[in-house]
Parts: C-alpha cells; structure tokens; sequence
C-alpha cells in the first residue's frame, strides 16, 4: 500500500546528481584550500578557513532559498557532512525568526543540531573521565 502511495524514485537520474552535485561540493572545499594555501595559510589554518567558508556559504545559500532548490535537484550530494549540518542548523531557525531573535531565531537553532551537540559533547566528557580515571593517556 505504501509503495503505490510513494512515487517512483528516478535512481538513474537521482544517483548521478548526487554524485555530480556531491562532488562540486567537494572540489570547492579542495578549491578554497589551494587559494588559502597559495595566500600563505599553513595547512590547517587553511582547513579551518575552508570549512567557516563552506558553512558560511552554506546558511547564506539557505537564507536566500537557494539550498532547496539545489538540494531538490542534488538530493544526497548536498549531505556532504558540513554543509548539510550548517543547512540542517539554519533552516529551523529561519523558519522560526518571526517569533523574535530569542524565542524564535535563538532557540529553534538547535531543533536539529542540539541533539547532535548534546551527544557529541556528553560522549567527549564520558570519555575524558574514563581517560582519566583510568590513567590511559
């Protein structure tokens, strides 16, 4: 029943962008860091600077609309780790900022990424106690 409800997926189209579309994303991380090193940025100064880059390019590209549209078109590719979390961080958040910048825009920020930070900073605190306790460093 629920696979006469649901429309056909297009994977001979679908894969094929994703991989395109993924790709690009990839080749202007790797793009943005030969600039920063050619500007003179050691290589891990220049992989923070590409990843601010591709945040910011992501949540301005998600400000303006346009992420959707790349991501109906992209679907997967546009899941490349950062700039999908950075998409999944900005989306609520703007969808709620006519509810002012503390209720609205400041809380609903988190509704995605908070569960994720949560469990990433309880996990790192679990393990540096056990590190600790234990004397494993």
């Amino acid at each position: 029943m629920s696979q006469k409800a649901s429309p056909n997926s297009k994977s001979y189209k679908n894969i094929p962008m994703a991989f395109l579309i993924g790709g690009l994303v990839c080749a202007l991380g790797q793009g943005l860091m030969i600039l920063y090193q050619n500007a003179g940025l050691e290589k891990d100064t220049a992989s923070t600077a590409v990843s601010v880059s591709l945040v910011f390019l992501s949540v301005l590209l998600t400000g303006l609309n346009v992420y959707d549209n790349i991501a109906k078109v992209a679907g997967a590719g546009t899941l490349v780790p950062i700039t999908g979390f950075a998409n999944a961080m900005a989306s609520p958040a703007l969808e709620f900022k006519s509810e002012g910048f503390i209720l609205g825009l400041g809380a609903k920020m988190f509704i995605i990424a908070g569960p994720v930070i949560v469990y990433g900073i309880s996990a790192s605190i679990l393990y540096g106690l056990i590190i600790y306790l234990f004397r494993l460093y």
